[in-house]
């Protein structure tokens, strides 16, 4: 007999433009409209960069930091929290860290290999990973050790990322990007596939695919390290202007992927999450502080904080972006599936589905209409997909799993 899946989708309720964006000024008590960087620590303290200095704010009170207070140099360029509660901060004057209570500062004299710093990031053992314009060095709390040229592109680093094997990939700004497994070097570059050479951040989620941030868009290297998938219009903008510059790239609570974009010649941009089928974003037009967008954050109660040029805006929690129906009832058997993957409504027709890989790789798609559906799936890789199904005005996401 077989198994069937009855489900019954209750209310989530949401859509984009009725949530909630609340926005920062110096009228507030922000240092700086201007904000380069921004970071949420492990106590939910939201940090922000400024050439005036660093500022914290935990939603009540404002505490600047500069020169005066021990910080190597006020023009701050990143901000990183590590677990262990130090604040990391990157100048182009070298790198200060920040235990709560003292401030101690290192550059080229003291185990930097440069001191134009370009990113900061923590890896799986504690170790922090500075990113500069010569490469990259690691500090494992007592010893410095850094790589550069030939192991490294010569332009750099950008972002550092670590997969679940704990190897380290980096982001170069006209390299592509680069793997370590602790012995060789691999690069991937445009000749493997990826958008661009010019990598401005890199994240690796919970199923070990790389999301490459480029000035052409995202790359996404699945987790044998062999295949790209592409998406270039994350944010949308008129034709045809339709790449999309990343700046940097975050992961929510839900394990959603968001990142904010910026178009310096049109003097545009905005942020976007991939809900698992398809991007939404925001801009100005939706609320935020201005096109100019520096950099985005998330803390722990999944709150989004966007840095911009004009100030700061925080976007309250989003569960989920796709609307779905009450006591709307579907029957999707087999879930886990290797062969045939049945999907059917007694109540109304369904309108069309979609169906993803989870690189957000479009595999499936029918529109025909109809109460009964079945879908091969034999030739699919085994892995998660996500099925959007549309009846009426409604559209309801669920995951299947192909083995």
């Amino acid at each position: 007999m077989k198994k069937i899946l009855l489900l019954t989708i209750s209310v989530i309720a949401l859509q984009l433009n009725a949530q909630t964006i609340t926005n920062y000024y110096t009228a507030d008590g922000l240092l700086s409209d201007f904000v380069e960087c921004i970071e949420a620590d492990m106590n939910d303290n939201i940090w922000f960069g400024t050439s005036n200095g660093i500022q914290k704010f935990d939603g009540t009170n404002w505490i600047a930091y500069t020169t005066a207070d021990g910080l190597v140099n006020d023009n701050v360029k990143v901000i990183s929290s590590a677990s262990n509660g130090d604040l990391w901060v990157g100048t182009d004057f070298g790198a200060s860290v920040f235990d709560g209570t003292n401030w101690v500062a290192y550059d080229n004299t003291s185990g930097l290999n440069s001191n134009q710093v370009k990113s900061i990031d923590e890896g799986p053992n504690g170790g922090i990973w500075i990113g500069t314009n010569l490469g990259v060095s690691h500090f494992d709390g007592a010893n410095w050790t850094s790589y550069s040229s030939p192991d490294l592109h010569s332009s750099g680093v950008n972002a550092t990322a670590f997969d679940s094997n704990g190897d380290k990939w980096f982001a170069s700004p006209l390299g592509g990007t680069t793997h370590f497994d602790g012995t060789t070097f691999t690069t991937y570059d445009t000749a493997n596939g990826l958008l661009s050479q010019y990598v401005t951040d890199i994240l690796i989620d919970n199923n070990d695919n790389k999301w490459v941030g480029t000035s052409s868009g995202m790359s996404v290297l699945d987790a044998s390290n062999t295949t790209f998938t592409h998406h270039t219009q994350m944010y949308l903008l008129p034709p045809p202007d339709t790449l999309n510059p990343v700046v940097n790239i975050a992961m929510d609570g839900w394990g959603r992927i968001w990142t904010s974009i910026y178009v310096g010649y049109l003097a545009e941009g905005g942020v976007a999450f991939w809900n698992g089928s398809v991007w939404e974003d925001f801009d100005i037009t939706d609320g935020l502080a201005g096109p100019n967008v520096k950099g985005l954050t998330i803390d722990s109660q999944n709150n989004v904080w966007i840095a911009t040029s004009t100030g700061v805006s925080k976007i309250v929690p989003l569960p989920s972006a796709v609307i779905v129906a009450e006591n709307t009832e579907f029957i999707l058997f087999p879930n886990p599936s290797n062969n045939v993957l049945y999907l059917t409504n007694e109540n109304q027709k369904i309108q069309q589905i979609n169906m993803y890989n989870n690189l957000g790789a479009l595999v499936y798609e029918n529109n025909n209409n109809q109460l009964n559906y079945s879908i091969d799936v034999s030739s699919f890789a085994q892995g998660l997909y996500y099925v959007n199904i549309q009846c009426s005005d409604v559209i309801i996401r669920k995951k299947i799993v192909v083995n």
